[in-house]
């Protein structure tokens, strides 16, 4: 019997009618593991992990390429042509997304293609030449076959049964290896990189979409008792005020600036001796002006939109995808329709398409009054660049609309210049580039300080207007500038190695918050973006504990320091957690397990309520204030 066995496989193998088929699919898998280790640079931290990461396309590429043994005669080598044309084009994709936003694409990112007219720029910037030699073997391979050297290979039930078996092993072998290497992944779906990184980019793209169909079913199979557990955990984290800061700015006007891609290590950097940002860091000693330094962003891969969903709902955004493009038929209780019911008007301001990330139905969801897009703007050649209208003209020409809006109001502003690829007019650039040999980080700092001086003089305008006097201004980092894809350069601006502590350390962004007749300062608790909204409404006087929200008061005495980033990272007052390390901040080196554990734990937790709430819709079963839900 062993040796029957042994003579079929050897026969499988020589025979020379599957030269063409195993020479596509070797060449297919040494271009995979290319990617994977020189551009991609997925991290390898042990020999197991190295194993693991040349294995884990073979189960799909026997799968995939397996189907074209349903096909006869020249349909056959075409057929495997077209499958390797696919799979290379999905592995082209995930190194374009990879490579800008340090992630992979997901289904719901797919269903967001309306945007993807407006990355023009930073597709162009991202996508090199070299890029193209991915598809190379195709046309070795076309050549081959147009030549008449691809024969057909002679197929029956018993080979198409063999080859998915074999696909099927592998794969369970593939999985084996994973869990050895990090128990209950499947579970880790926060960590799309890690996931990659032990089963494979096609077998990544599967199990996303079964997370997508049942993540789709969880609406309709959601009732009021899914609330129980969400309503218990909220009023457990409840926290009582700051006296000191409780109503202090209640009456007033609220403009939320949105700043974008800055984070907080630009506030104080100097190029060439020149401060980067010298109004946002006059801003960190105002007399008016709340400076939170330790203060990180908590989006996925919504990036801007996925800042505005936390903030207004003290809820995270979803691990796949934005909730913007997924769930603006949701029932919400956002800041913008509490405040309305308060006697607040609200409008949105921003220079681009109000379909981008399609705000102008989400705005709608939250409650929002206006929304002043690209249409409500003077627009031409010299005043827009890449996404839309440039901070300075956007500001100047949106005063006037916020002057004729009713008050109280609440107002957000989101600016665009500072945006990846950091492409920026010689007539607008204020201080030279930096010095790295990454043109996209050089860049940044100039964008930066453009923006810097369009927030100047937008203070400016508010200051002459009346508005500034009468208003709380909030300014705030949406998301990270500049990803880890650069470390490299990151590590001479910071004159120290990015490591995965530092790393973690730069997704900090800024947040100013200034109140007329409060006394300005700066703090160092530990937060996030989820945090504000709280922080706002006390400071307006209104209580919170009636809404379902993971926010925390970053003012109140008790407040909390665990703060829980989207991909399951998280920083506490003591420590922080990356890449299953936990690090003490004291001195940035790793320490024992035990001290980020029970913080672990918790981390999951929100992050699970939070989908549960946005998933499944729950808010549409509750009224502020009721301990009791009932079906509607």
């Amino acid at each position: 019997m062993l040796r029957s066995w042994s003579k079929k496989l050897r026969n499988l193998l020589i025979v020379r009618d599957y030269r063409f088929l195993l020479a596509t699919m070797v060449l297919f898998w040494l271009k995979t593991c290319i990617v994977y280790i020189v551009v991609m640079q997925l991290s390898i931290e042990s020999i197991l992990q190295a194993v693991i990461l040349l294995f884990n396309p073979l189960s799909s590429i026997v799968l995939c390429f397996g189907i074209a043994l349903f096909f006869k005669r020249r349909r056959q080598w075409m057929a495997i042509l077209i499958i390797d044309m696919i799979l290379s084009f999905i592995l082209f994709a995930n190194m374009l997304y990879e490579r800008f936003f340090n992630d992979f694409i997901t289904i719901p990112v797919l269903f967001q293609s309306n945007n993807f007219g407006q990355l023009g720029d930073s597709i162009h910037a991202i996508f090199h030449p070299a890029d193209l030699l991915l598809f190379a073997d195709i046309a070795v391979l076309l050549g081959v076959a147009l030549c008449r050297k691809a024969t057909v290979i002679p197929t029956n039930k018993m080979i198409r049964r063999r080859t998915f078996l074999i696909g099927a092993i592998l794969l369970l072998l593939n999985l084996g290896l994973a869990e050895i290497e990090r128990p209950q992944l499947l579970m880790r779906t926060f960590d799309r990189k890690l996931f990659v990184k032990l089963m494979g980019a096609y077998n990544y793209h599967i199990y996303d979409l079964i997370q997508h169909t049942r993540s789709s079913a969880q609406r309709a199979m959601a009732d009021s008792n899914d609330l129980t557990d969400v309503y218990n955990y909220v009023q457990s984290q409840q926290t009582e005020p700051n006296p000191k800061y409780f109503g202090a700015a209640k009456g007033m006007n609220v403009i939320f600036v949105s700043m974008e891609s800055l984070q907080t290590f630009m506030v104080k950097e100097k190029v060439d001796g020149q401060k980067v940002m010298p109004f946002l860091s006059s801003l960190t000693h105002d007399k008016n002006t709340l400076y939170f330094n330790q203060i990180y962003h908590q989006t996925g891969q919504g990036k801007t939109s996925d800042a505005e969903f936390i903030i207004e709902n003290g809820l995270f955004g979803l691990p796949r995808g934005a909730v913007f493009t997924q769930k603006a038929q949701n029932t919400y209780q956002a800041t913008p329709k509490i405040l309305g019911e308060r006697g607040y008007t609200s409008a949105v301001f921003h220079g681009n398409h109000g379909s981008f990330w399609n705000r102008d139905r989400m705005y709608d969801a939250l409650g929002f009054d206006f929304f002043f897009d690209s249409k409500a703007y003077n627009t031409n050649m010299n005043n827009t660049i890449g996404y839309g209208l440039k901070d300075i003209p956007f500001f100047k020409q949106s005063l006037p609309i916020l002057k004729g809006i009713n008050q109280p109001f609440y107002t957000k502003l989101i600016t665009l210049s500072n945006h990846h690829p950091y492409k920026i007019d010689k007539r607008d650039v204020m201080i030279p580039p930096e010095d790295t040999d990454d043109k996209i980080v050089n860049h940044y700092f100039q964008t930066a300080r453009y923006m810097d001086q369009a927030l100047e003089n937008f203070f400016e305008q508010l200051r002459d207007s009346g508005l500034l006097k009468r208003s709380v201004i909030v300014l705030y980092g949406d998301h990270y500038g500049i990803s880890d894809n650069h470390q490299e350069a990151m590590s001479e601006v910071l004159g120290k190695k990015v490591t995965p502590y530092v790393q973690t350390k730069l997704q900090q962004i800024p947040l100013f918050i200034r109140v007329p007749g409060v006394e300005g300062k700066v703090i160092d608790k530990v937060g996030g973006q989820i945090d504000i909204r709280s922080t706002l409404l006390h400071l307006l006087g209104m209580h919170t504990n009636q809404y379902i929200s993971f926010s925390s008061d970053l003012l109140s005495k008790d407040k909390k320091s665990l703060t829980v980033l989207r991909n399951g990272r998280f920083i506490t007052q003591n420590y922080l957690y990356t890449d299953d390390t936990c690090y003490d901040k004291t001195t940035g080196e790793p320490t024992e397990m035990k001290q980020c554990r029970p913080f672990k734990k918790q981390a999951s937790q929100i992050l699970s309520l939070s989908d549960k709430v946005v998933y499944g819709d729950l808010l549409r079963f509750y009224q502020p204030g009721q301990t009791s839900f009932n079906q509607k």
